[in-house]
């Protein structure tokens, strides 16, 4: 999720995340007591000179939803707003921090033995809205509900390492989990997407969510709004703000008029020329979060004519990465090279930069026996830049003599209908570490593989390098995997942009440094109205 003029910020790499175990340092190793979730707060406006924070008022926040078909079971969220909803009413174990690194929430502390296939995790003392203390049992039947075969919760492929079987409680504030094998980084299926606790049994998530999280449910009505008080008891300070209202408002447009016009102090997501036309005019406050999202196309590589390398070499060979950020992204995002994570780590920073070679892409279509190749390209407008970016691409391939028809779809229901039919669309993702793109989205069981990549001895290579325990040896497989996919995977990456967000001069506590989907993006607890 992303965004600015020529690059000049990065997202740092979290090239060594400082609670892991290291396989020189395991002997002596023990439990490891971590700050709270709210952190320090050198991102937020207030470092800024912004003052001091102030109690009261109702924040008024607009995003793009998903229609009717909305939900408040955080298991389920996929959009932006359902995980901003879903952050606010409540807490997972741990999180990603601003580097991509897990940092502790509900977990106080995590432990594993010398051979890192046991994890014991020792809870805060925090409580659910209804006032009942949240306990080993919670987390397991959170995590064992996401496991559930029968569903198909986007967590599921993350906790896939865990035996919920043999993992038991402890104690009522303490959880030993077991693993299926040695899993160095486990601290980051903590904090996997869509991994929150709720109470034991909770199923009625609509009509009456129980969380832990820092405000509670006064109403909701799916498409339209959310509102939510806040939780004068939570473990992580009381918010600043006294109501906090989800507006949904799907066309960009929607949201700046509405920010301009003080129906809503806060819109998400705007796009590079909004940002640009705003940014000194003193009407609204441009927050711009660093390396947040992967622009792409993703090809389907189980099904013709993707599934056929030959022809997904060539498509990486049409895109004109300069056009489409220049044209899609209004110049304001890094290259991109067919892989997801740019300055993360495990990213493989020396693979040769992809540039446009229209004749080796006609020399692949030829042997391919893809001559006068149609195609069908899925997009929509309910991101920034996917039908400008679609519409550069069609005109790209047609210089390789390709046909693309642009189908334009729904925005309430655009992400679901990706995800299995069609057979290119186009496509982002938000910030995360590696490690999780590839159990969310490349596993052959992950229940957002848009590309259908299926390969039984890449997951394997995926399980082996979570068993590794050694720094260097466990890079060296996670590149091994990412040359593959730079060779032959179904994500054609052209760019990277920054998150852009407006704001109410009146709002201040917004984080600027955390990327989209991490800790710090979307927490309104820590946000006040001046």
């Amino acid at each position: 999720m992303q965004d600015e003029p020529a690059p000049r910020r990065r997202l740092p790499s979290p090239h060594r995340r400082g609670f892991l175990a290291t396989a020189s340092g395991l002997a002596g190793l023990g439990a490891l007591t971590l700050a709270g979730c709210g952190g320090g707060t050198s991102g937020r406006d207030d470092a800024k000179g912004d003052g001091k924070p102030r109690r009261g008022g109702r924040l008024r926040a607009a995003f793009a939803g998903g229609g009717a078909s909305e939900t408040l079971d955080p298991h389920l969220g996929n959009l932006f707003a359902d995980v901003a909803r879903a952050k606010a009413l409540f807490d997972k174990l741990a999180d990603y921090g601003a580097d991509l690194s897990a940092r502790p929430c509900l977990a106080r502390s995590w432990e594993p033995n010398a051979g890192l296939d046991r994890w014991q995790v020792a809870l805060r003392d925090a409580a659910f809205h209804n006032g009942k203390p949240v306990t080993a049992r919670d987390v397991l039947y959170s995590y064992r509900r996401i496991a559930d075969p029968k569903r198909a919760f986007r967590a599921k492929a993350s906790l896939e390492p865990i035996d919920l079987t043999a993992s038991r409680a402890v104690d009522r504030r303490t959880v030993e989990f077991v693993l299926k094998r040695p899993t160095a980084e486990f601290p980051n299926i903590l904090a996997a997407f869509g991994a929150y606790i709720v109470p034991d049994g909770a199923e009625d998530f609509d009509r009456k969510p129980v969380g832990s999280g820092p405000f509670r449910l006064v109403s909701f009505a799916p498409g339209r709004s959310t509102v939510l008080r806040r939780n004068d008891a939570y473990w992580d300070g009381v918010p600043y703000l006294d109501e906090l209202e989800f507006i949904v408002a799907n066309e960009e447009s929607a949201r700046v008029n509405a920010l301009l016009g003080g129906q809503v102090e806060y819109a998400h997501e705007l796009n590079p020329t909004t940002a640009r036309a705003h940014e000194r005019g003193g009407r609204m406050e441009i927050v711009r979060l660093p390396g947040s999202t992967m622009q792409a196309f993703a090809m389907k590589t189980d099904r013709p004519p993707f599934d056929d390398k030959r022809v997904r070499e060539a498509f990486f060979l049409i895109a004109d990465r300069k056009e489409l950020i220049d044209g899609a992204l209004s110049g304001a995002g890094q290259l991109g090279n067919d892989l997801f994570g740019k300055g993360y780590e495990y990213y493989p920073a020396g693979l040769p930069q992809r540039e446009q070679d229209l004749a080796g892409a006609r020399k692949l279509l030829k042997q391919a026996g893809a001559d006068g190749l149609r195609v069908t390209l899925d997009t929509s407008s309910v991101a920034a830049g996917f039908t400008e970016a679609a519409a550069i691409f069609r005109d790209q391939a047609a210089k390789a003599g390709v046909k693309i028809t642009v189908r334009n779809g729904s925005k309430d229901s655009y992400w679901s209908d990706i995800l299995d039919s069609g057979t290119l669309c186009s496509y982002r993702s938000g910030a995360m570490p590696i490690e999780s793109h590839i159990s969310q989205r490349l596993l052959t069981d992950s229940t957002t593989n848009a590309t259908k990549w299926h390969h039984r001895d890449f997951d394997a290579l995926y399980q082996q390098a979570q068993s590794t325990k050694d720094d260097k040896a466990r890079a060296a497989v996670y590149e091994r995997m990412q040359r593959r996919l730079y060779a032959e995977g179904g994500f054609l990456v052209w760019g990277f942009a920054d998150w852009i967000i407006g704001t109410a001069p009146a709002v201040g506590g917004v984080d600027r440094e955390a990327p989209a989907n991490s800790l710090g993006w979307a927490r309104f607890d820590k946000v006040w109205l001046r």
